[in-house]
C-alpha cells in the first residue's frame, strides 16, 4: 500500500471517529408557514407577555378551552407531520388556541425535531415529550409490516402518562394525514357519561380478520367481545378523555393484551389490535368524514385508492403508500395531489413566492 493511499485512509477514519453518526438526523429543510390568526369571536386563552423560556408553563397548555393535539414526531415522518400541522392551523377558526403535544422516542434527536417545528411554525404553542421506548419494546411482537413494529407507534397508548395531568382531553393524529375542516369540531365530540375514546367506526369491515384463528378458537378469549357490538376503528384519529383513561388504567389493560400476544399469537397487525381488544364496541362513534383512511393502500403494495362515499373533513394515507414518497418517485396517486399543497419541503431549486 502506497504512503499516499495510507494517508487518505487515515483521514477517512478520523472523520468517522471524530464525527459519529447521530440518531436519525433531519436532513430535510422546510419553509416557514404563514401565521394564521383567530377569528374575532375566539376566546383569548393566553394573554402573552410571558418571557419564560419554558413554553409548557404558559397557561394555554392547561386550558380546557384550548384544542390539544397529540402527534408522534420522528425524522422518517417529519415531512408528513409538518404538512399535518399546517393543515390543522389553516382550517381552524381559532388557530392561536391550538396546542400541539409531540412525542419523540428517547433515541431521536429531540432538539433537532424541536428546531424543525419552530422554524416552520415560530408562533406555535407546542412541547416535545420524550418517550422511553424500553417499557414497550419488550412487549412488541413482529407484525405483517416492519414499519408497524416501531415502538413510537405505541406511544398513543401512553399519552395519559406523557402529557401533563392538567390535559384532560386530546385529539390524537397520525402523521400521514391532512385536515380540511376545523379541528375544534372534532375535539368537541360528546363522549357521553363514560366513554373514554371517540373515533369513526367501520362495522362493515370483517372484524374477525384482525385476530388469528388461535384467538377465535380459544374458549375464553373468543368471549372477549361477547357483551359488546365490536366494530373496527382506525387508531390514527381519536378523541381521548385522558382523565378517564388514567382513572381506568387503560395503558395497563393494553399492555396486558400485548403480554398475552407474546405468549400466544392472537393478532398480526401491530398496535391496532390491543386497542380493539380494549375499546371495540365501547367507543363513541364519530362521523366517517373525520377519517377518510386507507389512502395509502394496503400493507403490502400501497396501491392507489379512491375516497369513500360522503363528505370529507380529514384525509388519511394509512397503509404502505405515503404521498410524499410517491410524489418524489414520480408515481403519485390521484389523491396525492390533495396532500401536495400542504408540503412545506424546501427543495434546492424552489423560488420564494
Amino acid at each position: 500500500m502506497s504512503q499516499h493511499l495510507l494517508l487518505i485512509l487515515l483521514s477517512l477514519l478520523s472523520i468517522v471517529f471524530l464525527n459519529p453518526i447521530s440518531a436519525s438526523p433531519i436532513i430535510q429543510k422546510f419553509k416557514e408557514a404563514p401565521q394564521f390568526y383567530n377569528s374575532a369571536d375566539c376566546p383569548i386563552l393566553d394573554p402573552g407577555g410571558d418571557d419564560d423560556d419554558d413554553v409548557s408553563t404558559k397557561p394555554i397548555f392547561c386550558s380546557r378551552r384550548a384544542v390539544h393535539v397529540a402527534m408522534t414526531l420522528d425524522a422518517a415522518y417529519i415531512r408528513g407531520s409538518v404538512a399535518a400541522v399546517l393543515s390543522v392551523l389553516q382550517h381552524s377558526s381559532c388557530p392561536e388556541n391550538i396546542v400541539f403535544h409531540f412525542v419523540a422516542s428517547a433515541s431521536a434527536d429531540a432538539s433537532s425535531l424541536r428546531s424543525t417545528i419552530s422554524a416552520s411554525f415560530p408562533y406555535l404553542d407546542f412541547a416535545v415529550y420524550v418517550f422511553n421506548v424500553s417499557s414497550v419494546s419488550r412487549l412488541i411482537s413482529s407484525s405483517i409490516r416492519s414499519a408497524l413494529d416501531c415502538p413510537l407507534n405505541y406511544a398513543r397508548s401512553y399519552l395519559a402518562d406523557l402529557l401533563p395531568p392538567c390535559v384532560r382531553r386530546v385529539v390524537y393524529l397520525d402523521s400521514d394525514l391532512i385536515l380540511v375542516d376545523d379541528i375544534s369540531k372534532l375535539s368537541a365530540t360528546d363522549l357521553g357519561r363514560d366513554s373514554v375514546l371517540a373515533a369513526p367506526e367501520y362495522c362493515n369491515a370483517n372484524f374477525t380478520s384482525y385476530f388469528t384463528s388461535a384467538f377465535w378458537s380459544n374458549p375464553t378469549l373468543s368471549l372477549t367481545f361477547a357483551d359488546r357490538k365490536a366494530c373496527y376503528f382506525n387508531t390514527g384519529v381519536m378523541v381521548i378523555d385522558l382523565s378517564r383513561w388514567r382513572e381506568g388504567e387503560y395503558t395497563t389493560r393494553i399492555e396486558d393484551w400485548m403480554a398475552m400476544q407474546k405468549r400466544m399469537r392472537i393478532y398480526e397487525l401491530g398496535s391496532l389490535p390491543p386497542f380493539l381488544l380494549v375499546f371495540a364496541g365501547l367507543i363513541k362513534p364519530v362521523n366517517h368524514r373525520w377519517n377518510q383512511h386507507g389512502l395509502g393502500g394496503d400493507n403490502f403494495r400501497g396501491l392507489c385508492r379512491d375516497l369513500h362515499p360522503g363528505p370529507v373533513s380529514l384525509l388519511h394515507w394509512s397503509g404502505k403508500g405515503k404521498p410524499w414518497a410517491r410524489l418524489d418517485a414520480g408515481r403519485p396517486c390521484p389523491l396525492d395531489a390533495l396532500w401536495s399543497p400542504y408540503d412545506l419541503l424546501q427543495t434546492p431549486f424552489a423560488l420564494d413566492s
